[in-house]
């Protein structure tokens, strides 16, 4: 087990002091940081201490640097890996760290990694993997002193989860209708700079080309920084401030900033340009998606779930179509027939009219530009996007030689969760989308990979725009798992007859229907149900 330094929690103990234990209440004007988490007062490195002693020490106070400077950390390093040490250059994120003296100079430390923050805050999740990072010691006035430590920090969960803060940043669809979250981890201390200056920085590498930004290019931080001033007043000074003056999109990028500032000692944001007054603020017009009804099959009608249900007028018999898909406006309503033919469901009396015809059609997803998607389930058989006149074949390289299980379009339609299968298992990957003009599809972004310990995957839904649910059977057992485009998965309560699940997309609702017609919902850690009395199937939210 991974042995630590002893740090001291600050806990305002004043030794040889007397505390009162009466007398008048009086007013202070001292404030918390709600964000610092607990304060710990690194030890510095002690005379004659051994290459592995160095070690431990220099991971417990590069743990506590997160409050302060990394300035007790650095006297673990010789003068050339002082100077040349990014301690914010990412964090590997470990459940158990031991360390072994491997020669007289080196020490090795073995860690079980649960995650791991790139240099722009990126988390990707990791399932428990074991890995190693090398330190190389020398001697310096007689001490042992690490030299050319890797980047980073070497933290452990508990540390990760009180220092860092889960931040979306904010990026625009091509249409500028709709905000896109690129979420990133970022420590505590600094919060609002870091945020504002990774907007300013650009999206994630998998994101770009599918989403754009306000932000005129040249764009900086001015020397102040972000200000958080008394009630919680976030002044941001950019700079150079001509550029930010003249911006295109200037409510626009007013609008990112002041949503991706939206984090716990921000109450409201200002922008300015150099030392001009306040820009305009945000008009609130990309605000939250509203959570919308599903529709579900009773009879082989369709119906609007409200929570009573209303029948979809102009929708005639399901009768033998199964894996609804329905766009926001209910003008595009499709499902599979079989499992080869995808077709849009039939409008009065006429029969279902096909869109494609593929073998082992996925689960269909719907987007607001009125496209339908899908994929064959054969090894490379690409994603198609579908309209009434066109479909559009997406081949990925990293979809060569492997099958598609299961994919969705995210709500606001720039980002796409897939999973496949080839020769290293069953992966869950998300992309960005690259349209064009008319926002038909390009290409699929490189992705990342989230949810690594999922193994089965037959059906997935947005269960708000950070978050999918992966649900897929395997040996009679349904597993629900809800995995974060960045963050730690989490498996949720089972349903054992769950046959299909749908979710709003916007965090209001994700809800199972089962092999019995019952519709449960999630609620808290357990599944309630939520009616109709009457049996139904295939649910589905837009999306």
């Amino acid at each position: 087990m991974r042995r630590w330094l002893p740090a001291v929690l600050v806990v305002g103990l004043l030794a040889g002091c007397a505390i009162p234990s009466s007398g008048p209440v009086r007013a202070s004007d001292t404030r918390v940081d709600e964000m610092a988490g607990a304060v710990t007062v690194p030890q510095g490195p002690r005379p004659g201490a051994g290459p592995s002693t160095v070690v431990e020490g220099f991971l417990a106070a590069g743990e506590a640097g997160l409050t302060g400077d990394f300035a007790v950390a650095r006297q673990f390093l010789d003068p050339v890996g002082s100077k040349s040490w990014r301690p914010l250059a990412g964090a590997t994120v470990t459940s158990a760290t031991t360390l072994e003296r491997t020669t007289d100079h080196q020490v090795v430390a073995k860690v079980t990694v649960v995650g791991q923050v790139d240099s722009h805050g990126v988390f990707t999740e990791r399932s428990g993997e074991p890995d190693t990072v090398l330190f190389d010691l020398v001697k310096v006035g007689g001490e042992w002193r690490i030299t050319d430590p890797p980047p980073g920090l070497v933290v452990t969960e508990r540390v990760f989860e009180q220092q860092y803060r889960r931040t979306p940043v904010y990026f625009l669809t091509p249409d500028h209708t709709q905000v896109v979250p690129d979420v990133r981890f970022f420590p505590a201390r600094n919060l609002a700079s870091s945020v504002v200056a990774a907007l300013l920085a650009g999206p994630s590498p998998w994101l770009r080309g599918a989403v754009v930004s306000a932000v005129p290019d040249g764009v900086r931080l001015a020397p102040q920084g972000v200000l958080i001033g008394d009630g919680g007043v976030a002044q941001v000074f950019l700079e150079p401030a001509s550029t930010v003056r003249s911006a295109p999109g200037l409510d626009l990028m007013v609008e990112q900033i002041t949503r991706s500032l939206d984090i716990g000692q921000v109450r409201s944001v200002q922008v300015r340009a150099g030392s001009d007054p306040a820009l305009a603020g945000s008009d609130g017009a990309l605000g939250p998606r509203e959570p919308k009804a599903p529709v579900l099959v009773v009879d082989d009608e369709l119906f609007s779930y409200r929570p009573d249900l209303v029948r979809v007028d102009g929708v005639g018999s399901l009768a033998g179509l199964h894996s609804l898909a329905v766009s926001d406006d209910q003008d595009l309503v499709v499902a599979l027939s079989g499992t080869d033919d995808m077709v849009a469901v039939p409008r009065g009396t006429a029969p279902p009219r096909t869109l494609l015809t593929e073998p082992d059609l996925v689960r269909p997803s719907a987007d607001r530009y009125g496209l339908a998607w899908t994929a064959p389930g054969v090894v490379g058989g690409g994603v198609y996007a579908v309209d009434d006149t066109t479909a559009v074949v997406l081949h990925a390289p990293w979809l060569d030689g492997r099958t598609v299980h299961a994919l969705r379009v995210s709500g606001e339609g720039s980002r796409l969760v897939v999973a496949s299968s080839g020769p290293d298992g069953l992966v869950v990957q998300v992309c960005g989308i690259v349209r064009d003009a008319g926002m038909v599809p390009l290409s699929l972004t490189a992705p990342v990979q989230v949810g690594p310990a999922v193994t089965v995957a037959d059906q997935i839904v947005w269960s708000d725009p950070q978050t999918v649910v992966v649900m897929g059977r395997a040996d009679d057992v349904t597993t629900l798992t809800r995995v974060p485009v960045s963050g730690v998965s989490e498996v949720l309560a089972p349903v054992p007859d769950a046959l299909v699940v749908a979710a709003d997309g916007v965090g209001a609702s994700l809800v199972v229907a089962t092999a019995k017609g019952a519709l449960l919902r999630h609620d808290g850690s357990t599944w309630v149900w939520v009616g109709p009395d009457e049996k139904v199937r295939d649910p589905a939210y837009p999306g």
